[in-house]
Parts: C-alpha cells; sequence; structure tokens
C-alpha cells in the first residue's frame, strides 16, 4: 500500500513557532471524479465514507492534535470561540486561546484569512468571500483578539486571483468602503458592465483600516487558474473543497 501523503501551503508568516497553520490542496486523498483527491467538505454531493477517511488523513497524516471545529459556513459574519461551540455551528470563523484546539474554514475560491497574536496566545481563522468581507467577518473576528492591533499577524491564505475573479457593479457597492485608492482594486473586464476584483487586496484594505499592517499574502496563489492544485467552484461548480487550519501547539 503506497505512504499516504498531505501536499499543504503553509502560512507564510512570521508567527510564532507554537502556531501552526496551513491550506490544504486537492492532493493526497481518496475522493473520485470532481473531487479528486482531498475533498474535506461533507455537503459537496462527495462520498460520505470518502470525506471521512479524507478528514482522518487530514489530523493524522497533518499533524493536528484533534479533529478540528468544523463550521457550516453561511458567507456570513458570526465568529465563534472554537472551545464553546459544537461541530457544524452556522459561522464563518471560529478563534481559540488554548493549546491543542484546531481551527478550520473550507474554501474553493473564497480566501482563509488566518490570524494570531505576536505571542502565540490567540489564533484565528476566517471564511472571507466578498458577501462576508461587505458585511464585516474580520472586523469582528479582531474584536477576539486582547491584545494591541499591532501585536496582530495575518496571512491571507489561497483564493481566486484578481485575473479570474469577475464581479458586477453591485458587487463593487457592497464592499465601497469610502477610503482613498479603493478604485485600484478593480480593473475593466472584457465582458461590458463587469470587473476583475483583488480579493487579496480587498482583505488587506479592511485588516489595514482595522488597525492590521502586519498582513502577509501570495497573489500568485490562484485557486481558479491551479486546477492541478486546488478546487474551484467558479471554474468547475461541481467540487470538493480544501480546508484551513490553525491551532496553538502545546
Amino acid at each position: 500500500m503506497p505512504a499516504e501523503r498531505l501536499k499543504v501551503i503553509p502560512a507564510r508568516w512570521p508567527a510564532p513557532q507554537r502556531v501552526r497553520a496551513f491550506t490544504t490542496t486537492r492532493a493526497g486523498g481518496v475522493s473520485g471524479g470532481a473531487f479528486a483527491e482531498l475533498n474535506l467538505a461533507d455537503h459537496v454531493g462527495d462520498d460520505t465514507q470518502r470525506v471521512a477517511e479524507n478528514r482522518r488523513r487530514l489530523v493524522r497524516v497533518g499533524g493536528l492534535p484533534g479533529e478540528p471545529l468544523w463550521l457550516t459556513q453561511v458567507h456570513g459574519n458570526r465568529v465563534v470561540k472554537a472551545t464553546a461551540t459544537a461541530q457544524n455551528a452556522r459561522a464563518d470563523s471560529s478563534f481559540v486561546d488554548r493549546t491543542g484546539v484546531v481551527c478550520a474554514v473550507l474554501t474553493a475560491d473564497c480566501m482563509p484569512v488566518f490570524l494570531c497574536d505576536r505571542l502565540g496566545n490567540r489564533v484565528g481563522i476566517v471564511h472571507v468571500g466578498w458577501r462576508g468581507l461587505a458585511a464585516g467577518v474580520l472586523e469582528n473576528t479582531l474584536e477576539q483578539f486582547a491584545v494591541a492591533r499591532s501585536e496582530v499577524l495575518a496571512w491571507l491564505g489561497p483564493a481566486i486571483g484578481p485575473r479570474a475573479f469577475e464581479i458586477g457593479a453591485d458587487v463593487i457597492t457592497a464592499l465601497y468602503d469610502g477610503q482613498p485608492g479603493f478604485e485600484s482594486c478593480f480593473t475593466q473586464a472584457e465582458q461590458a458592465q463587469k470587473w476583475m476584483a483583488n480579493l487579496y487586496a480587498l482583505a488587506c484594505r479592511r485588516l489595514r483600516y482595522a488597525g492590521i499592517e502586519n498582513c502577509f499574502c501570495d497573489e500568485s496563489l490562484c485557486t481558479f487558474s491551479q486546477p492541478d492544485q486546488f478546487f474551484s467552484y467558479r471554474r468547475d461548480r461541481d467540487c470538493g473543497r480544501m480546508a484551513s487550519v490553525i491551532w496553538i501547539d502545546p
């Protein structure tokens, strides 16, 4: 039997060593077809036993201290504490201030935003699409960090890139933040009355205006244009989901 493998994208930020954080790719699981290979979502039509095995592999091969807190994500702004919440709570963000508890979100074009303080005493993970961004899910999560904003670090994980995220004027209106330079987050698309949005830039702006200067990302990671690595809902519709996880090592 071949050895189990798990290819992940580690968070690339100057977090304390005790903070563990990464996003999975689609490699290393047992799902097939549109969900090949490492689909970690149980709501997309994949075989439930295969999803369960993929989640077991995430814990076992990924070195997690236990099962993550899975959320029922609704593109909203609710934040929950992982140690005081049941599995599959309706929320789009979770945080924890204890070791050995894993926070997680599922994505397939939306952005996972990892957060921690410089001492590694509190961590969080946020599911960020344009609706959640407009609703203030980042700001709501930051309210759970009882330290100065200058002490908080953020890593923006793999998401749909600025050359693939086509939107209409209604989305621009919803996202408008009233700050100078907002227009630089968009370029005109080839299709009339459509624009291409830079979700990385938009999230960084929201974090910066919330007082977070230490914001890190890699815009070369695009879930839409890298099908060998990532699931993408916009590209495929029927597809799996990657998991982004964060926890504090004991």
